[in-house]
Parts: structure tokens; sequence; C-alpha cells
């Protein structure tokens, strides 16, 4: 037998769930619009987000060189329309900030730039303005303006001096750009830094400025690959393969070398000269007289260490190869104390000229070998009473 189970009645005889108040109802209806309007909002701002992303080219896994994001924050972006304008002479397409970026470059292109000079030449004038120039204001006042919103491009850079890795990639672009030298910037492959890419006689070479802008020691300027792949790292399949290595600064200034056991004595000469780096080139070198070679830099490393003249001095090296058995040594010098104490030092006149601001304002100074301790006064020259001197 079945049992049955009773369903019970409502006081009108129905059976089923107790009645809904009105309240109750009302509160319903009203979340379930909430719920409502909350998904179609969602979706709408899911769809505008999705618009964003793909404008900005974030959902595209494919490398480009411009519209690339760098660590988060900031952004590569082309700087055709300046570099097209400035070659035109037609600028009527270019915004207000544009056209002032447009002029800082030309004014900088006009004072290192000359028409006798080669590309490399150029090239060379524009890194070594970027290194000296870009650089913080060392005086007491420090002032660096907050060019958060341009220190990634080459408004910020050129008119504050302050940049990140983006600013001098796409400064060093839009320069070369300017006198058509082909350049590219480059982004690592895990977005966080960038570099450049430029090109000179049909081959291809790396320029990293920012990795170079504390000490100008040409170490990351002109590589090949195999050069730029001991410090980055890049979608090779997507930017020019970099293959040269006549106009790497390296080699082009390596000076040759017969005697290994040369090595600390030309060290020391270009630490005497201040020098940012030395490039000695051996026409034929093995792999046994290499490591001698490397033997002896690390001792000059210690004995830089161990010196109180050359306290805060780094040192580093690395091997080019030329062709063949032909290595030119690299041997990079950095962290030279810089002298500014002729820079900012005041001169008699000024100092005179401070004195006397002071003595109009407050009086003649004490004359402290007249002090009377006993009383506890001072001659104060100029002033007719007596000042009382407090000690403590």
């Amino acid at each position: 037998m079945t049992e049955q189970t009773t369903v019970p009645e409502t006081a009108a005889g129905q059976t089923g769930r107790p009645a809904l108040s009105p309240p109750m109802i009302i509160f319903a209806v009203v979340v379930l619009l909430a719920v409502l309007f909350s998904a179609f909002f969602s979706f709408r701002s899911n769809q505008a987000l999705a618009e964003v992303i793909a404008q900005e080219g974030l959902t595209d896994e494919e490398t480009r060189e411009d519209d690339v994001r760098i660590m988060g924050e900031y952004w590569i972006r082309s700087t055709l329309p300046i570099s097209d304008a400035y070659r035109s002479g037609d600028d009527s397409r270019l915004d207000d900030k544009e056209k002032a970026t447009l002029d800082m470059a030309a004014q900088v292109l006009d004072e290192i730039i000359t028409e006798d000079m080669t590309p490399y030449e150029k090239e060379l004038a524009v890194y070594e303005w970027m290194v000296s120039k870009l650089t913080y204001d060392t005086g007491v006042l420090q002032v660096i303006p907050n060019t958060e919103e341009d220190c990634d491009n080459p408004y910020g850079t050129l008119k504050y001096h302050n940049a990140v890795c983006v600013g001098y990639a796409t400064t060093f672009r839009l320069f070369m750009q300017m006198m058509d030298i082909p350049c590219m910037v480059v982004h690592n492959t895990d977005a966080y830094h960038s570099w450049d890419l430029v090109q000179l006689d049909d081959d291809w070479y790396h320029v990293d400025i920012y990795s170079d802008q504390n000490s100008g020691n040409y170490a990351n300027f002109n590589m090949n690959d195999e050069m730029a792949s001991q410090g980055h790292t890049w979608d090779r399949d997507f930017f020019p393969s970099a293959e040269g290595t006549k106009f790497n600064y390296a080699i082009q200034n390596a000076q040759p070398v017969e005697d290994l056991y040369a090595i600390p004595n030309l060290v020391r000469e270009a630490l005497d000269k201040k020098d940012g780096a030395v490039f000695l080139d051996f026409k034929v070198i093995d792999e046994a007289h290499a490591q001698i070679a490397e033997t002896m830099l690390s001792g000059v490393r210690d004995r830089i260490d161990e010196s109180e003249d050359y306290q805060m001095v780094w040192i580093d090296w690395n091997w080019q190869r030329v062709s063949g058995t032909e290595y030119v040594l690299a041997v990079y010098l950095s962290g030279y104390e810089e002298d500014d104490s002729d820079r900012y030092s005041i001169s008699d006149e000024d100092r005179e000229k401070i004195d006397q601001a002071i003595e109009e304002a407050f009086g003649s100074a004490p004359d402290w070998e007249d002090v009377d301790y006993e009383n506890d006064t001072a001659d104060s020259g100029s002033i007719t009473k007596s000042k009382t001197v407090t000690y403590g």
C-alpha cells in the first residue's frame, strides 16, 4: 500500500506555498530588475572594454613595433607624423604637442648635425647628445618636473630630459627618421624594456641608449644580434636580423695589441684619463690566450675594488668577434665621480654681495674676538648696543 502525503491547505482551500505579501513581491521584482540591469550593463561594459582592447591591439598576440605597452603603463607610439612633417616642411597636420616636439627635435639636429656627416656619424652624434643631455639635474634645486604622462615619448624626453626606456627609444627613432636613417623600436619578449634597431649600409644594429645613460661608454651602441643577446631578448622572427660589425663602436675604435700582457697597463691608462672604455684588437687569438686575458682582467678588477682611488669604478668586459680568429676585447669602465665643485662654487664677488645683503638686513656680525665673556656681551661693530651671547 502506497503511503500518501497530505499537503496542507491554506485558508482559501488551496494547496502549495504560502501567499507572498505585497512588500515581498515588490522586493522580489526590484531584485530581479537589479539582476537584469546588472547583467545588461556588465555585458555593455565588457563589450566596450573588448573594443578598447582591440583598438589597442592587446588581444593580438602577434609582435608589432608600435602600439605596444611596456611594463603595463608605457606605450610605444608611432613618431612618423612628426618626422614626415620635418622632411616635408609641412606641419599643418600636427597638433600643438607634436609641433612642439618637432621644434625641439629640429633644434637639436641643427646643433649637432652637419651636411658633410655620414649616416653613421649622424647616428653617433645623436647617441652622444642623448647620453650627455638626458640626465637629472645634480644641482641643489634638482628640478625634475613630474613627467609621468610624457616620459615615454619624445615630447617629455626632449622638454624635461627625463625619460624611461620607451622615451629614449622613441626619441632616438624620431631623430633617425628625420634624417632618413631606417630605424625601429624593439621591445623584449617580456615587454619590460625597449631599445632600437638602426640600419646602416644595409646592415642592422641594436642601439640601447637607455642602458648607456649613466656611463656613455658605447657598451650598447651598434651591437649585432650576438652582442645584443648577452643582455636582451626579442622576437627574432619579427624584427630584422642584425649581423653587421662594421659600425660597432668597439670594432671601429679598437687599438691593435700584440703583447697580451700589456692589458693591465692599457686599462690603467684608461682609468687615469677617466675613459669610459678601452678597445683592444687582437688580430689572432686562441682560447688559451683569451683565458689569460680574462685572468688578468679579473686581477685588475680586484685591484680596482681594493683601491681608494677607484672606489666607485666598475669594470666589465666582453669579446666581440670581427672575423675568423680576430677578436676585439672591449673593456668598459664606469662610475667615475664627477667634480662639480667648480661648476657650483660661489665667487668672491658673489660672496661679498651676500655678506653685504645680510649686513644690511641684520647689521654687522659680532666680532667674536671682542666678546666680553664676563658680561656675556659682544662688540657688534655698527650695532651701538651690546648683544647678549647665550651658550648651551
